[in-house]
């Protein structure tokens, strides 16, 4: 059954009667309306919705990378920016210089970073190149590998984890379902596969509105009805 939010000292993330417009042209288009929902520790949340349900700009608002319209979101831990999101680059910047400026935002050392990145990304010498030069399956990859190395208490991940080819994707799936399995995340993904093997909770968004649901099948099945 659907179920409502819970408040208690362990909360992680908050959303409360959150909104979100978008103005085109002379009209204004709702997409997120009144959502109301938490994220615990150890949470594992599947967001469920059609193209277009505003999945990616529900990520987006818990990121931190754009406002909500009304309503408030309320961040008690540490929050990645939304894997999959790439706007956040300095185009002119090479990977390496992208990630010598990540490294500085959050006093992590250099050398660590710039490791973690090369074994991660295993984009070699493209690292050299101007961001704007990159691919979007690139961007991603340096993306992701960005935001893991920085040990965050939430990941937010946008259906990034299909970028590349299977050997990179099982690294993905390594890093963030078992490497960091103390972590809690918020999946949104077109993958029922993926989300009933690795989420505990799921979120059915559709027109506007999101439901919480503590049983992952039930959730599935909702989608799957819409």
């Amino acid at each position: 059954m659907p179920t409502s939010p819970t408040h208690d000292d362990r909360i992680m993330i908050v959303c409360s009667d959150v909104h979100k417009d978008y103005r085109v042209g002379k009209m204004t288009k709702s997409v997120l309306k009144g959502v109301d929902f938490v994220i615990n520790p150890l949470d594992r949340i599947g967001l469920l919705g059609r193209n277009g349900a505003g999945k990616s700009t529900l990520i987006r608002l818990l990121g931190g990378v754009e406002m909500p319209t009304s309503g408030k979101i309320t961040r008690n831990m540490t929050c990645s920016w939304p894997l999959g999101f790439t706007g956040g680059f300095q185009g002119s910047l090479t990977g390496y210089d992208n990630a010598r400026f990540i490294a500085r935002i959050y006093d992590k050392p250099y050398s660590e970073m710039r490791a973690f990145v090369e074994e991660f990304t295993e984009l070699g010498m493209n690292l050299h190149m101007p961001v704007k030069q990159y691919s979007s399956g690139m961007r991603a990859r340096l993306a992701f590998a960005l935001s893991l190395a920085i040990e965050f208490e939430c990941y937010l991940i946008d259906e990034v984890i299909m970028v590349g080819d299977k050997n990179f994707r099982e690294k993905c799936k390594e890093h963030f379902f078992e490497a960091r399995s103390d972590r809690a995340l918020l999946l949104a993904s077109h993958s029922l596969g993926m989300v009933r093997q690795y989420c505990n909770r799921a979120i059915v968004l559709d027109n506007g509105v999101a439901q919480m649901y503590e049983d992952v099948n039930e959730a599935i099945a909702v989608y799957e009805a819409l």
